[in-house]
Formats: C-alpha cells, sequence, structure tokens
C-alpha cells in the first residue's frame, strides 16, 4: 500500500502531536475508539508500528516520527492547493476582480523595502492585487507550506529557505531597540551580550513556531505591543536596521557590532506557475 488518505493523516497527526487518544479526538471533535481502530488500521496497512504504547502514555517510533514529518508536509501541501485555487478562482469569473497575490512579511522588518516593491509592482501592466499579510518570527515559511501565503520576505539567518525557491534581495546590519531614556541608549554601539542581561529590561521574547523561548522578558504578540513595552521601559528587543521605519519618539536604536548580518530573500514555492507571482518576483529583482 503506497498511498495514504487524508483523514488518515490527519488522525495520525493529532495523536502523534498530542501523545494521547484521548487528547487527539477531543481535538478532532470524535471518539476515541474510532480514533484508535483507525490508527491500528493505518498501521496495518503500512506493515509499520507507528506508536509505542504502555503504562507511561503513547510514544513515536521511528517509522512515526517520519510519517508525523511527511504527513504535516502533506497535509500542509493540501490545503495550500485548495486556498490557492480558491484564490485563483476569484478572477475566473466575468467582472471578477484581478488576480490575487499574498505577501507574508514579519512586522516591522524590512519596510522601506517593501514599500519599494509594492509601489514598483503596482505600476507594472497587468500587475495583480497584492495583500499584505504581517507576521511573528519564522511564520512566514509556515504560511508558504499551508497556502495561506504565495510569496514571502524572508530573512536569513532566522527564516528556513529549504524547500523554496528565493531571490536575495538585501543584507542589512541588526540594531538594538532601547527605551530612549536607558543609560545605554546614549552608546554609539553595543554588542549582544551588553543587550542580553541587562538588569531590568530583558530581551523581548517572539514565538517561534509556536512555541516562545525560555527567558525573563515578556512574551510578544505583535509589534504595537512590542513598540509600547520598550517605550515603557519594560523590555529590549533586537531588529535589522530596517526597523528604524517604525521607531517612536521614545525608542532608540544603537548598533550591533557583532550581530550578524541579516539577509532578506523572496521565497515561493518551488513549483509555482503563477505568472502573477513571476511578475512580482522580476519586479523585486529590480529593485
Amino acid at each position: 500500500m503506497d498511498t495514504l488518505e487524508t483523514r488518515e493523516l490527519r488522525y495520525f497527526v493529532a495523536v502523534a502531536e498530542e501523545l494521547h487518544f484521548g487528547r487527539a479526538a477531543e481535538r478532532l471533535g470524535m471518539a476515541q475508539p474510532p480514533l484508535t481502530r483507525a490508527i491500528q488500521q493505518l498501521e496495518r496497512r503500512l506493515g509499520v508500528r507507528l506508536l509505542e504504547r504502555d503504562r507511561r502514555g503513547v510514544s513515536l517510533t521511528g517509522a512515526g516520527e517520519m510519517l508525523l514529518h511527511e504527513g504535516r508536509a502533506a497535509l500542509d501541501a493540501t490545503t495550500a492547493a485548495a486556498r490557492r485555487t480558491r484564490r485563483a478562482g476569484d478572477a475566473d469569473g466575468p467582472g471578477g476582480p484581478r488576480n490575487r497575490l499574498v505577501l507574508a512579511v514579519k512586522a516591522g522588518a524590512s519596510h522601506e523595502l517593501l514599500h519599494k516593491l509594492l509601489d514598483a509592482y503596482a505600476a507594472e501592466p497587468d500587475a495583480a492585487v497584492v495583500e499584505v499579510l504581517p507576521s511573528g518570527t519564522c511564520e512566514q515559511e509556515g504560511m508558504l507550506r499551508d497556502g495561506r501565503a504565495d510569496v514571502a520576505l524572508m530573512h536569513a539567518p532566522f527564516n528556513s529557505l529549504t524547500g523554496f525557491d528565493s531571490q536575495e534581495l538585501m543584507t542589512e546590519g541588526q540594531i538594538a531597540i532601547l527605551p530612549a531614556s536607558h543609560p545605554l541608549a546614549a552608546q554609539k554601539t553595543l554588542t549582544l551580550a551588553d543587550v542580553s542581561d541587562i538588569p531590568d529590561l530583558p530581551l523581548a521574547r517572539w514565538a517561534r513556531h509556536g512555541t516562545y523561548p525560555p527567558g525573563p522578558g515578556p512574551e510578544i504578540h505583535d509589534q504595537t505591543q512590542l513598540a509600547q513595552l520598550i517605550a515603557l521601559g519594560r523590555t529590549v528587543a533586537v531588529f535589522p536596521d530596517s526597523a528604524r521605519a517604525w521607531l517612536w519618539a521614545e525608542h532608540t536604536a544603537v548598533p550591533l557590532t557583532d550581530a550578524p548580518p541579516v539577509v532578506t530573500h523572496i521565497a515561493w514555492p518551488a513549483h509555482s506557475r503563477s505568472l502573477a507571482l513571476a511578475g512580482l518576483i522580476r519586479t523585486a529583482t529590480r529593485l
């Protein structure tokens, strides 16, 4: 048996992520016994054990780890196909709207580059409508994989470009964004060590792949919240130099001399055949 049904993958991924049949069944909105039977049937059809079950709970086998990785990617691909097909269909009807592209961007990053790109592309003949979708740290990858976005501005080394086609657009340094009243705001330059352990001014924490890193700093949900907390003297943040565009009067940006450079790429699914997307990429590479 070399094919799997989407339903089977959805069931297995839920169990593998929860590592608990009861919680997985609740998440799926179904009773536990049929879910258990479905996973057992899947194991028989594949001829491998996917889960280890004992008194301590449920754990993944090596085969289960592989199916979780591949299953997530497959489910993302089917969801992406549905979402992008709907967007393409919006422009099919008589008098319907123009083609639409969704561009995922990290909130607050590459502000000037984004403005230039949108203005230059809008001037192109037959340009599609570009919907800008702000995201948190590292969320652009997931948005591209599951079809919420058609294209993204990604930032190495923070984003992974694995599985995408991409084109480098710009390289910039990094800055520490501090409360303007803080003594370190008067420095001409700082190091990462200088900002990593400031008494009473912990580093802000952004979620990465849905999980916040450990630390005393506040959990950041959006750029407005971050800007407010910095202005109030509650946190410090590290951003690409282009973030200067959104700073408040209560903020000060200080260059970090030892932070790695940030390389901004425009990235898109490797299999894309969208003419509108190709036009946007051409425009980006001419900036």
